[in-house]
């Protein structure tokens, strides 16, 4: 009998010694592969698909503000053409019909500037500005969130990390009673149903170290999608006390209120949207004005044909006329001038040709198929739109102002309700402990003593660590939460 006793013992006790091995050896820290929680705020910002849109819609925002800073300088265009024409037509060097084949070239440089529209261009620019402006702060609201989202799952993790070793230590506890009444039970010196409830109650132990195993392995799997890398369960993070957050409660929903207008980037961004909404409604409207604009250009051509008269002598040369002398008919010359023609080279007639217009005009708006009109009742539509949700969000954020102030206060007295409940169990456990050793109490009273105990304890721990997760989402609401 007691060699069977001895050897189920110490059966139990290998047993538990493999399940500590292999819990220890799941839970043994690999400090090559263990983070903190600004590196993993900082992988999350960089693998995250929300923050690369938001940055290339902000690069598109601010390429369409440095090209609408053009519009403020004149435009400029050179033109250039060569041709061919055969058969009769006209030679653009001398304006008249020449019937051979001419090569012929025009060139002209011209430029415009837009000298006054009623401030429309530099509205727009302004609009253009404010919506870059509120481009970058949306990119910063959506860095801010994932910032957020990754320190809760991040302390989510570490709750779970300390439910588990509870656990363990809870079932570790039971483990010990299990084999202590095993010896007692085969000895007859109890009851075997003291035995057998110690015995379901290490069951149930041993089915929570799984639940909180589970749950820990389900919050890394999560925290692991946010920093959007693959999940390696070898992974570890760095702990985090209690004592590292500065928990202030002090300061209350009017001043938290005030200071998430000061400091959010999500109202910012809502604030300029709103803005640059008004600037472009004042630019499309800046439109029904007259506008002053100069328009000049420079000119010139080149034509194969174009030929320069260069003077060799003077002839004598025989009309067709005649005079009548004694009735004889006698001929009539007249000098003439002779010339031979020069080809223009392509250098003389480039400057020889050049000539130029200047010209200051002005616009007035008429009849555009009522085009101006449409952006008018967009632009002010959008102004409007941006308005509401710039009220929109505000209001929003006052709602979640009150409630995370409600929250944190509420975990807070939670947290302290549960620090006494602890203790108390605390003390009553240890005492019903040395009774149930001593055999002054049953089963019953222990498990109830432990139960009380094993709860109180999980359920600190839960409350800590949302005290902590309601008081950081205050904190970014408050700007006192850096990343």
């Amino acid at each position: 009998m007691t060699k069977y006793i001895m050897t189920r013992r110490i059966v139990l006790l290998f047993s538990a010694f493999l399940w500590i091995g292999i819990t220890s050896f799941a839970q043994t820290p690999d400090t090559s592969q263990r983070l903190n929680l600004q590196e993993c705020i900082q992988i999350a910002l960089k693998n995250n698909d929300n923050v690369l849109h938001r940055e290339m819609t902000s690069n598109i925002a601010k390429t369409n503000w440095q090209g609408s800073k053009g519009y403020m300088l004149p435009t400029l265009n050179a033109d250039i053409s060569h041709g061919l024409n055969t058969g009769r037509n006209i030679d653009p060097y001398t304006n008249t019909y020449a019937n051979q084949t001419v090569r012929y070239g025009n060139y002209g440089l011209n430029t415009s500037i837009t000298l006054f529209n009623v401030f429309s261009i530099q509205r727009a620019i302004k609009q253009n500005k404010l919506a870059f402006e509120a481009s970058e702060f949306e990119v910063q609201n959506t860095k801010d969130i994932i910032a957020l989202n990754v320190i809760l799952q991040y302390l989510q993790v570490l709750t779970n990390e300390d439910l588990l070793s509870v656990s363990t230590q809870q079932r570790d506890v039971s483990q010990k009673q299990v084999e202590r009444l095993d010896i007692l039970n085969q000895s007859g010196s109890i009851s075997p149903s003291q035995f057998y409830d110690l015995k379901g109650e290490y069951a149930n132990n041993q089915l929570n170290v799984v639940n909180a195993l589970d749950q820990l392995q389900t919050a890394q799997i999560t925290l692991a999608q946010l920093l959007n890398v693959p999940y390696n369960k070898n992974q570890q993070l760095e702990r985090i006390g209690l004592g590292d957050f500065s928990i202030i409660t002090t300061d209350n929903t009017d001043s938290i209120y005030q200071a998430a207008l000061h400091n959010l980037a999500v109202v910012k961004a809502a604030e300029l949207r709103s803005r640059s909404a008004l600037y472009g409604l004042k630019s499309y409207r800046s439109q029904r004005y007259p506008s002053l604009y100069f328009n000049g250009g420079v000119f010139t051509n080149y034509s194969s044909n174009a030929t320069l008269q260069q003077y060799v002598n003077t002839t004598d040369v025989q009309t067709n006329g005649y005079v009548i002398n004694d009735g004889t008919k006698l001929p009539v010359f007249a000098t003439q001038d002779n010339y031979h023609p020069n080809k223009i080279n392509y250098g003389d007639q480039f400057s020889n040709n050049f000539n130029s217009s200047f010209n200051i005009g002005i616009s007035i708006p008429i009849l555009n198929n009522f085009r101006n009109r449409t952006q008018i009742k967009t632009a002010l539509y959008q102004q409007k739109d941006a308005e509401i949700t710039l009220k929109t969000t505000k209001t929003q954020l006052q709602q979640n102002v009150e409630q995370a102030y409600v929250n944190v206060t509420s975990a807070k007295n939670r947290y302290a309700a549960l620090t006494e409940q602890v203790d108390a169990y605390k003390e009553s456990f240890r005492e019903a402990e040395i009774k149930f050793n001593a055999g002054a109490i049953n089963s019953v009273d222990y498990l109830i003593a432990k139960n009380n105990f094993d709860q109180a304890n999980l359920n600190l721990i839960i409350a800590k660590y949302d005290y902590v997760l309601r008081s950081k989402i205050l904190d970014y609401y408050s700007g006192k939460l850096t990343f």
